[in-house]
């Protein structure tokens, strides 16, 4: 049985049935015996853990109160400080860099929570790209079928939740670095509103676009880091429906009819109303492409000039070309936001919820260049984050969730709110995931003793 969620192990902890000590050499084992298949992890703290467990457990036996994730295991992706640890950023050029001098915001808000870190995650190259095909750590692959992509950025990150390696990861979201790895794994993936979440002590990307994010196995786990995570809590409004739409037009263009089935499943169950388009998502894509194509390159100038050849070449490449973009592109880039969320705005004071595909089609095979596309070659990597992008540019709460297909490749729907109502978003899974519309799997052929 795949290791148990984490608000059953807090639990399980806080009670007595278990020790943080067994919790954490029961996750270290798992991660021995599943890892090399899948490369999730690009390191892994077995002593710091166990330390930070035992500590846990003595607090616990003197009866000390403990945070609501006593005894959790999470992982982080290895763009979030760690205090003592370099932050790679995916990258060759970092491993020479100092060691972090303190942890991540967010990594020291779950561990004050009482979750115990096991390791960092592989991730694309700075967090450029969308399949986790890192040149310099090896390809991340998908629990689900060893041969395809987990999807990126945050591909480690989605890999070890859906493998049951740990319940919790935190990743980061740019163009749809945390949906599209979480769609492709079949786990739950929160984008929260821009500004949601600390960036503070995350390696950045695009300054105007980056979004830190969670994974987790079940809508509970998600919700109950999400509160962790913020301050001051959310709102948690009770609401007793939830006007839903499904999103057509540019967000279901060249999707395969197994993505339209499942989001047409999705729609169903909460009544969603169908047609509805959301003008100016291509421009929204096209103008988040080109931000990120900008403001990555001049993040990164300098090393590109003095050590073009320690680039992954898949991100130096696109680097490069985001170097010959002029200013004016990126004037006009960041000039149509302002219309786009009046766009997002007006369809959300009609809908509560609003409903699109992850992605185009399941997880596309390690090393494939093109996928099909309404009947054309197109490239992967670039087009991965066609349904995502267009929503992170004006920074609306995204949660990813998985359809329930039990022995089939997993297949992610993104349900959206207006700014500010990720209370909505977890409403709405609650409902999908009572009725078993939506839910996360254990992978046929990686499977763990709990």
């Amino acid at each position: 049985m795949i290791g148990a969620d984490a608000s059953s192990i807090a639990a399980a902890v806080k009670a007595g049935r278990t020790t943080a000590q067994a919790v954490i050499r029961r996750t270290l084992d798992r991660i021995a015996a599943a890892d090399g298949a899948l490369n999730a992890f690009t390191a892994v703290f077995a002593l710091e853990a166990l330390e930070a467990a035992s500590r846990l457990d003595d607090q616990i036996s003197r009866g000390e109160p403990v945070g609501p994730l006593a005894g959790a295991p999470f992982a982080v992706k290895n763009l979030f400080d760690v205090e003592g640890v370099v932050t790679l950023a995916g990258s060759k050029i970092r491993r020479s860099a100092a060691p972090a001098a303190q942890d991540a915001s967010l990594v020291a808000r779950l561990r004050a929570a009482g979750a115990i870190l096991v390791g960092t995650l592989n991730m694309d190259e700075f967090a450029y790209g969308f399949v986790t095909e890192n040149a310099h750590y090896g390809a991340t692959r998908n629990p689900h079928d060893l041969g395809r992509i987990a999807g990126g950025s945050s591909g480690g990150s989605a890999a070890a939740v859906a493998a049951g390696l740990t319940p919790l990861a935190l990743g980061s979201d740019t163009n749809g670095s945390v949906r599209v790895p979480a769609g492709l794994c079949g786990v739950y993936g929160l984008k929260p509103t821009a500004g949601r979440l600390s960036l503070e002590g995350v390696f950045p990307f695009v300054d105007s676009l980056d979004h830190a994010g969670v994974f987790a196995r079940t809508v509970a786990d998600l919700a109950l880091a999400y509160q962790v995570l913020i301050d001051p809590p959310a709102r948690t409004e009770a609401e007793p429906t939830l006007r839903a739409a499904v999103l057509q037009g540019w967000f279901t263009q060249g999707a395969s009819t197994e993505v339209l089935a499942a989001l047409d499943a999705v729609g169903a169950a909460l009544d969603a109303d169908a047609g509805l388009e959301l003008a100016g998502a291509e421009a929204a894509r096209s103008a988040a492409f080109c931000l990120s194509a900008y403001e990555g390159a001049r993040l990164h100038m300098a090393d590109i000039r003095a050590r073009p050849q320690d680039f992954d070449p898949a991100v130096r490449d696109r680097l490069l070309a985001g170097a010959l973009l002029p200013d004016a592109v990126a004037e006009q880039a960041r000039r149509f936001q302002p219309a786009f969320q009046h766009e997002a705005a007006r369809l959300l004071q009609r809908y509560d919820i609003l409903l699109a595909p992850v992605v185009p089609c399941t997880a596309p095979r390690i090393g494939e260049a093109s996928m099909l596309i309404d009947g054309q070659e197109v490239s992967v990597r670039k087009n991965l984050g066609a349904y995502t992008q267009p929503l992170s540019y004006i920074g609306l709460p995204v949660l990813a969730a998985p359809v329930n297909r039990p022995g089939k490749l997993p297949i992610g729907v993104q349900i959206i709110a207006a700014p500010g109502r990720e209370d909505r978003l977890f409403a709405a899974a609650a409902r999908l995931e009572a009725r078993g519309v939506i839910a996360a799997h254990a992978p046929e052929d990686i499977r763990h003793d709990a």
